[in-house]
């Protein structure tokens, strides 16, 4: 197959868009596959307006009022597509994405991956309007199915398991247009990690209970009044907290580390987060769609913090039905879901195996393979006409 061209479009409202996108975007760049790989975030590509809606408006709905995120989730979820309001919506996107249509042009992609419902919503137009030409794929990136990520004119939808893609059916998706394959994460959470080693890598000590404490939750405090209260705990466990870009919670953290030497370990931003969770019994985190889905390519059972109404929610639904996670409202139960684990190594072995059997680490390159095998068909067919 001649060399081709993959556009994948992400939205940076969330980490978890891009992170889908760029896990593709690593398996397409590997020596030899005859593909190149061109994420963009469309973010770049809108007026200053739709910037603000989908980043900065977003991003400040869903921390400082979640109620009302989620009311809003279940409000555009069930608002029929061809309505007034649903219709004016999709034309003002439109209008302020116009910069972004002049880049796919630019880069003459043979297919498109979205992994965010903007520009699939934008570019079903266009396909129906016979505007652009190559196919648009989809890549849900949560545990659930909205009903903004629903387009016609889609060449074809990636689900992350089973449940996504009958709720797909039911929109009225084809079936043979449904792929399930997972999550996309990156392709470093499908290769063997050995505990041992990567606890050395970090001072850490293998043979000991390890807790990971991942971003801030809402209704538990801040990272380091969580790991305050866990430490102040007296159970025989090591901490590791990762903080992100957040520098003031980074310094607080190391703060309370030298007040609990060798049982806290505070971590700013790491490109080693793999390596932290193969050192770790069990994951304290927001259920965002790719962080989980990491947890379970590497059988690591979670406690979900206090989710936000919405995506959050229904991932964390879907983990605590499958048996791979407990869930934690406040401190004080956060306390407890830690306590009984560690007094119960057989409910966290239990949960291990769950994880693990959920866990599909190959999602990205399983996506991009069937995207380059229905353009082989085309192109073959193409030959025969």
């Amino acid at each position: 197959m001649t060399n081709k061209k993959i556009l994948l479009l992400s939205v940076s409202a969330g980490a978890g868009h891009t992170r889908a996108a760029e896990a593709i975007r690593c398996c397409a760049a590997v020596p030899g596959s005859g593909v190149t790989a061109i994420h963009l975030d469309v973010m770049d590509f809108v007026t200053p307006l739709l910037r603000n809606i989908y980043t900065d408006f977003h991003i400040s709905l869903v921390s400082r009022a979640p109620t009302l995120w989620g009311y809003l989730y279940q409000v555009t979820n069930r608002a029929q597509p061809d309505g007034v309001l649903q219709r004016t919506r999709r034309w003002l996107e439109r209008q302020n994405a116009r910069r972004l249509l002049k880049a796919i042009t630019t880069v003459k992609p043979d297919a498109i991956i979205c992994t965010h419902f903007l520009p699939a919503e934008i570019l079903s137009g266009l396909t129906a309007s016979g505007d652009l030409a190559c196919p648009v794929w989809v890549q849900v990136t949560d545990f659930d199915l909205h009903r903004m990520w629903v387009h016609e004119h889609m060449a074809g939808y990636f689900a992350a398991n089973d449940e996504v893609a009958f709720r797909m059916r039911g929109q009225g998706i084809a079936s043979d247009a449904i792929h399930v394959v997972g999550i996309p994460i990156m392709p470093v959470f499908a290769q063997p990690l050995a505990r041992s080693t990567c606890a050395r890598e970090f001072g850490l000590d293998p043979c000991k209970a390890t807790l990971l404490l991942m971003g801030g939750g809402a209704g538990l405090g801040s990272l380091e009044k969580i790991a305050q209260r866990l430490l102040a705990a007296n159970l025989d466990f090591q901490l590791i907290v990762l903080a992100g870009n957040n520098g003031a919670a980074l310094a607080a953290l190391r703060q309370l580390a030298l007040r609990h030497p060798g049982r806290l370990w505070a971590q700013g931003h790491t490109k080693q987060v793999e390596r932290l969770m193969a050192c770790s019994d069990v994951v304290i985190t927001k259920p965002g769609g790719l962080t989980t889905a990491e947890c379970l390519a590497l059988g690591l059972p979670m406690i979900i913090n206090a989710p936000i109404p919405g995506q959050e929610e229904r991932n964390a639904d879907f983990l605590l039905e499958q048996g791979v996670a407990l869930k934690a409202t406040d401190g004080v139960t956060l306390e407890y879901r830690v306590r009984h684990l560690l007094a119960h190594p057989e409910k966290l072995t239990d949960m291990r195996g769950k994880a693990w059997a959920l866990g599909l680490p190959h999602a990205a390159q399983d996506v991009l393979d069937i995207v380059l095998d229905k353009l082989m068909d085309q192109g073959n067919r193409d030959a025969l006409l």
